[in-house]
């Protein structure tokens, strides 16, 4: 941290990156991005500069994650609480009911390659009749783990999600899959997208609600 900020930060240089951007995550943890060439001071300068709404992000996050807290030893799984029960000599992650089988030594490594499968597994049946109901296609699904976007569609048809989406209810997953199949026909957010997203998903605007509050608290 530079002197004179009021957090603790950490700093990511992106190539991409045009402005300074801060963010908080859903540990309350501080990120600032800083484009490849900015001096390292603009970091602190940025958070000295938004300090009250940083205090703000993370009451807001906090209040989140109690309100969607779960008991100690579980994760959670499509709106369900899946108990964690270590086991030695274990090195891949098995579920069993409302029970997930992990390893006694590096079981969050273990949990989150787990994730990854499971998110391959859940998404592309959904993706698939998503894409036969509207009379489209797509040409690949990739599975990632991105920090701020949960979904993508590209112009060639190709479709991103994220494994955390498993940590968000069911519901949720079933509405993101539809937002991105909708970019199939309309690749902007113009007023048609929205309505033919709202042809298929009557009720997205809850479920687009829920993700913007509790999203940043879907972390195992």
């Amino acid at each position: 941290m530079m002197p004179g900020a009021p957090f603790e930060y950490r700093v990511r240089r992106s190539p991409r990156a045009r402005r300074v951007r801060v963010s908080v995550d859903g540990a309350g943890d501080v990120e600032v991005v800083l484009p490849r060439r900015a001096p390292e001071r603009e970091a602190a300068q940025a958070v000295r500069e938004l300090e009250p709404w940083i205090r703000r992000r993370r009451r807001t996050l906090a209040r989140a994650a109690a309100e969607v807290a779960r008991p100690v030893g579980t994760v959670p799984y499509l709106g369900r609480d899946l108990r964690l029960v270590p086991q030695p000599g274990r090195e891949r992650v098995h579920r069993r009911g409302d029970e997930l089988l992990v390893p006694r030594r590096d079981a969050a490594a273990a949990i989150e390659r787990w994730y990854r499968r499971q998110a391959r597994a859940e998404i592309a049946p959904r993706l698939d009749a998503s894409v036969r109901r509207a009379g489209t296609g797509y040409s690949g699904l990739t599975i990632r783990g991105h920090k701020t976007r949960w979904a993508s569609c590209s112009s060639t048809g190709h479709m991103s999600f994220n494994w955390r989406l498993l940590l968000a209810p069911e519901a949720v997953l079933d509405y993101v899959v539809e937002h991105e199949v909708c970019h199939l026909e309309v690749m902007d957010h113009s007023p048609r997208f929205w309505a033919l997203l709202e042809s298929r998903v009557a009720d997205w605007r809850d479920h687009a609600r829920w993700l913007r509050r509790y999203g940043p608290t879907l972390v195992l």
